[in-house]
Order: C-alpha cells, then sequence, then structure tokens
C-alpha cells in the first residue's frame, strides 16, 4: 500500500545489484512511494547484475559510476539533475566490499593496499559523494542522504575484519559531513545499522549463516529483513524525519541493546 511518502522527490541510488540487495528494495519501495531517481554502481558491478530489470520496472535510468572517483560522481549528479529535472532530495549509499575479506585473509595478516581499498570503497567514497554534491549544489534543501553501516563499527564479529573499520569510519563520515551540511543546506545525514542480510555481499562474509541465525535469536523481533530496512530507508527520505540528522540508526530488531533471549537460551540448554 502506497502513501505518497515521496510524491515528487527525486534521488540517487548506489548499489542495487541484484534482487537481493538492499538497495533493489529500497528502490522498489521509493518508487511505490511515487519518487523518481536514477540508479548506479560501478561499471564491473553493472555487468554482474541485472539492474536493468530494476530499472525497467522503476522507470529509472541507470547512470553507471565508479563511487571512489569523483569525476564519475560529478558526470552522475550532473546527469540525474538533469534526467530528473531538478536537485536531489535524496541519496542512498549502499556501497560495500573488502578485498581481504573476499579473499580470506586472516585479520592478522591484512593486505594494507587491499585495506586502502576496502576504505575507499566502502567508506571514503561517502565523503565523496557528500562533497561533490556540496560544490555541484546539487542537493535540495531538507534533502537525505543515508548509508547502510553494520554494528561491526561498535562491535568485533569473526571474519568481518577490515570491513569494521570502515563502517566505523563510515558512520564518524556521516556525523562529520552531517554537521556540515545541515548547517550549510539543513541537508541530513544519517546512517542506518541494518542486521546481517541475506545479501549477496553479506553471504561472502565467513560464517554468515550461523552468525544469521545467532543474530535471529539474541533479536526480540528476529532480523530485520531487507523489504523491513527498504521501508525505514524511505521513511528517513520522506518529511517526516526533518529534524533527525548526524543518527547511526539502529534496525535489527532489538539486536544492538539484547543481552541474550530466552530463544538462545533455549537453545543453549539443548547443547548441554
Amino acid at each position: 500500500m502506497s502513501h505518497n511518502l515521496l510524491k515528487g522527490k527525486r534521488g540517487i541510488i548506489f548499489g542495487a545489484l541484484d534482487e537481493r540487495s538492499i538497495a533493489w528494495k529500497v528502490a522498489q519501495v521509493a518508487h511505490a512511494e511515487g519518487a523518481s531517481f536514477t540508479l548506479t554502481n560501478a561499471p564491473i558491478a553493472l555487468r554482474m547484475g541485472t539492474i536493468n530489470k530494476l530499472a525497467e520496472e522503476c522507470n529509472a535510468e541507470i547512470i553507471p559510476a565508479d563511487a571512489t572517483s569523483v569525476e564519475d560522481l560529478e558526470n552522475l549528479f550532473t546527469k540525474s539533475m538533469e534526467v530528473l529535472g531538478g536537485k536531489i532530495d535524496f541519496v542512498l549509499h549502499s556501497i560495500g566490499m573488502s578485498p581481504n575479506v573476499r579473499k580470506g585473509k586472516n585479520y592478522g595478516d591484512l593486505n594494507y593496499d587491499w585495506l586502502m581499498k576496502t576504505l575507499d570503497v566502502s567508506a571514503i567514497s561517502f565523503h565523496k559523494v557528500m562533497q561533490t554534491a556540496e560544490k555541484l549544489d546539487a542537493m535540495n534543501e531538507w534533502g537525505s542522504i543515508m548509508a547502510l553501516s553494520y554494528i561491526a563499527a561498535q562491535r568485533t564479529f569473526p571474519d568481518y575484519s577490515d570491513m569494521a573499520h570502515a563502517k566505523a569510519m563510515l558512520e564518524s563520515i556521516a556525523r562529520s559531513y552531517g554537521e556540515r551540511f545541515a548547517r550549510l543546506k539543513k541537508v541530513r545525514v544519517n546512517t542506518i545499522s541494518q542486521s546481517p542480510t541475506m545479501t549477496t555481499a553479506g553471504t561472502g562474509v565467513g560464517g554468515f549463516d550461523v552468525f544469521y541465525d545467532y543474530a535471529d535469536k539474541m533479536s526480540p523481533l528476529g532480523n530485520a529483513s531487507a523489504e523491513d530496512c527498504a521501508k525505514y530507508c524511505v521513511m528517513y527520505f520522506s518529511d517526516f524525519t526533518r529534524m533527525v540528522t548526524m543518527q547511526n540508526l539502529m534496525h535489527d530488531g532489538g539486536f544492538s541493546t539484547s543481552g541474550i533471549t530466552d530463544r538462545l537460551i533455549e537453545d543453549l540448554k539443548k547443547d548441554n
């Protein structure tokens, strides 16, 4: 059921790869709520994914862009404003990648060149997106910029490795640029710390299936789905959340504030 939360709003959505992507779900919900937007991803990701199907469904134009390239981002924002007919109201940064995690590098044996790539793609790109938007004066007042994070920014999780550092930096950038963009343009900047989610990126982390089950049992409401995360994002793109900025918003079924739950206790009893 649509509520027209984003009627007349224009956006850019980064990171939709396939139907399991949170960004894919965000695009579908944003479209249903009346938004028009462009879709973007790195050229190699566009070749790997099925984004053309999503673009057709949402009547959206695809503009390839490497989010680590300022030149690509300048082209993305300029063309998006041309295609959409005005300045941008919302941006979703749903980007994360670690060569160390992908290639199974132990945390005590990190490849530091790969670590820098992790930080550039997964965190510094968020700063580049906002700096580009600011310099081009591409954002409307009361716009909303959102990035997807994870609780590993605050807590340690085996096998999440250098992505944890990237998420911590991502959240720090959101606070610092959030202060700047609010002061200059009344644009709000937030991150959403989402439950472990069965996305292509998420399932690439070692031991993901076991942790997904553990998190579900540790969350009173269970793990938050990609679809529910999409609805949460869209709410923060809407005018109903104008005064929320510089926040890391937990969307995890209660995981982040649970000590232990009855479901987990019962499972542990069975093991004894």
